[in-house]
């Protein structure tokens, strides 16, 4: 197994479950210390974290609410102080909260975006913050084929993620002559992501645009991250890179 990251200390935010914990256990499989970020499951934090030394690796469970700047600065701060760095943030927590359109309140809205676009900006600015001294590091942010295919009932969550797409690409471009290289994941539908809150028959009809036939891996989604986290991808900024088994064409 490569150990890309050995050394390094990465930060994974919405790591205590789902596409979270597999990115945070390819990282540390390849050498990382990973903070698992979570919001309010410490015991399933607990959980990553025990698959983490199962692989082999090491890391630590942090609690914080990514829509809250302060509190993700100060996440940051910690991290910084007892490893020393953070070299690779992985901005990957998010919510859903679907519904049609002309149904969606206002209140559900502004927390949708709030959580992950906010939530996503305010990742990257404290990873950022950290990163300078050194000169270098990598963010990568995670995003969803809704903000360039678009889904019916997910108008705000595709909102939400295709900011995210905009925010990469002007973080990239600011941030790269500083030796901080920011992209983005776009995942299709994975199993343990937005195709578990489908109906059933939607979810057959989708499936069925796929041009591999299935729903994708976590893990398949966890490598394409540690890809562009890793030095392999060196040039490569402010990129989106479409992990969807050929959904979108």
């Amino acid at each position: 197994m490569s150990r890309r990251f050995e050394g390094r200390t990465a930060l994974v935010t919405g790591g205590s479950r789902g596409l979270g914990r597999a990115i945070a256990v390819q990282l540390a499989r390849e050498g990382a210390f990973v903070a698992v970020g979570y919001k309010s499951r410490a015991d399933a934090a607990d959980e990553t974290l025990q698959l983490i030394r199962d692989a082999g690796g090491d890391g630590q469970s942090i609690g914080f609410d990514i829509a809250d700047a302060a509190a993700t600065e100060a996440a940051v701060r910690e991290i910084v102080s007892a490893r020393g760095a953070l070299d690779v943030a992985v901005a990957n927590a998010g919510i859903a909260e679907d519904a049609l359109a002309t149904m969606v309140d206002v209140e559900s809205f502004e927390r949708v975006v709030r959580t992950n676009l906010g939530g996503t900006a305010n990742t990257c600015r404290s990873a950022a913050r950290a990163m300078l001294p050194n000169k270098r590091g990598a963010i990568v942010t995670v995003s969803s084929i809704v903000a360039f295919g678009g889904s019916p009932g997910q108008s705000t969550y595709a909102a939400s993620k295709g900011g995210i797409v905009a925010l990469t690409k002007s973080l990239a471009a600011e941030l790269a002559p500083k030796g901080i290289r920011v992209n983005c994941v776009v995942p299709g539908l994975i199993k343990v992501g937005m195709a578990a809150r489908l109906d059933h028959r939607m979810l057959a009809a989708r499936k069925a645009q796929i041009a591999l036939g299935r729903l994708g891996e976590a893990e398949e989604v966890a490598k394409a991250v540690a890809f562009l986290a890793a030095d392999d991808a060196s040039y490569i900024i402010g990129q989106s890179l479409v992990v969807d088994g050929g959904l979108l064409g």
